[in-house]
């Protein structure tokens, strides 16, 4: 027994010691055959990537240099950065031995995958595609869209990246931007600055017109070609809206803006130009005396009509009704009676109920 179980101990020693024989011999034959080719592959490749990097660092300090529009110098980047590196990688797996065309076979299944369940993604993807083609607006202009304002930063593919006034980054989706409304406050070089002043119903309209526009003329950053121009715009409840409109360069437009505000209200108050609140004036009207018309006679018209009133037959009514109710009981009394004396009969003879019955009937009809 204990022969036999050394014996086994043996041919497991022997057989585990072939397994790794084997499985060392297999990877020293891979790496004598295949290794170094996938290490000359590895190194390549890392040299690749490096050079790339280089030569998109160089592509874009080189775009920036000549006054390449910020757009499309970040596309161009990311491209060669990116885009190149993903060719490279294919090439590579190609070359160790890898059939890179059921890759591609798995690739292309994943996309459609992907693309089914990602339809926003690409609708993203498709419109940064229209704004790059497009270009509604580029990198630092001030934009309006998707309800939101604000600066453009940066375009992606899928993204682009706006800075709100309050220096807040909002990514807006691209698609998002296309199929809306896109307000570019940076496309023109001068726009124009509409603001409303109010002034009493006692004041002098055209004086307070003067006024604003004695300080348009004067402002070095309102521009005299279109002329400034001050009007009445509305007849307010409680005031006199007017209307003044000037042009300025779209990089001065808010200095503008907050100057002309500042300027009108301390001028109106060196006038003596009233701002006023909103009010209600109520009137209460005095007592009017009660007017009086002259009436005509309509005694003559009203004796043609006649109106015929109904007779009063109370009592008769009464009377009759009186006489049927003891007539009534005058009969009740009489059927009561007449089948008291019905029930004695029958107790005495019994057999005659069918004639007794058809007898109280015709009574009754009677």
């Amino acid at each position: 027994m204990a022969g036999s179980t050394v014996i086994l101990s043996s041919d497991t020693a022997t057989s585990t010691e072939w397994t790794w024989d084997k499985f060392w011999g297999t990877i020293i034959e891979w790496l004598s055959t295949h290794g170094l080719k996938l290490l000359i592959g590895l190194v390549v490749l890392f040299v690749c990537f490096f050079v790339i990097n280089l030569i998109a660092r160089a592509v874009r300090k080189s775009m920036i240099r000549h006054g390449r529009d910020k757009t499309i110098t970040s596309v161009v980047y990311q491209i060669i950065k990116k885009g190149i590196k993903i060719v490279l990688i294919v090439i590579f797996l190609g070359y160790v031995g890898i059939d890179t065309a059921g890759i591609g076979a798995i690739i292309g299944a994943i996309g459609v995958a992907i693309g089914l369940a990602a339809q926003g993604a690409l609708s993203n993807f498709a419109g940064g595609m229209i704004i790059l083609v497009m270009r509604p607006f580029k990198v630092g202009d001030y934009v309006e869209t998707d309800g939101e304002k604000g600066t453009v930063e940066d375009i992606h593919m899928f993204y682009t990246y706006i800075a709100t006034d309050n220096n807040q980054l909002v990514m807006i989706p691209n698609g998002e931007i296309t199929s809306g409304a896109v307000i570019n406050y940076s496309a023109k070089p001068t726009r124009r600055l509409d603001l409303k002043f109010s002034i009493s119903y006692n004041e002098d309209f055209e004086y307070a017109e003067d006024v604003i526009y004695e300080i348009c003329e004067k402002h070095p950053k309102v521009l005299g070609d279109p002329a400034p121009a001050v009007r009445i715009d509305e007849h307010g409840d409680s005031a006199i809206v007017l209307l003044c409109r000037v042009w300025t360069k779209t990089e001065d437009y808010w200095d503008t803006r907050f100057d002309l505000l500042e300027e009108v209200k301390r001028r109106f108050d060196e006038e003596d130009i009233e701002i006023p609140y909103p009010q209600m004036d109520v009137h209460t009207p005095e007592p009017q005396p009660r007017r009086t018309r002259e009436k005509t006679d309509t005694r003559k018209r009203r004796k043609k009509i006649k109106i015929a009133e109904p007779q009063q037959t109370t009592e008769p009514v009464e009377a009759d009704v009186s006489a049927d109710i003891k007539a009534e009981q005058k009969r009740g009394g009489k059927r009561r009676e007449r089948r008291r004396k019905l029930l004695k009969e029958l107790e005495s003879e019994p057999d005659n109920i069918t004639e007794a019955i058809a007898q109280d009937k015709k009574e009754d009809g009677k």
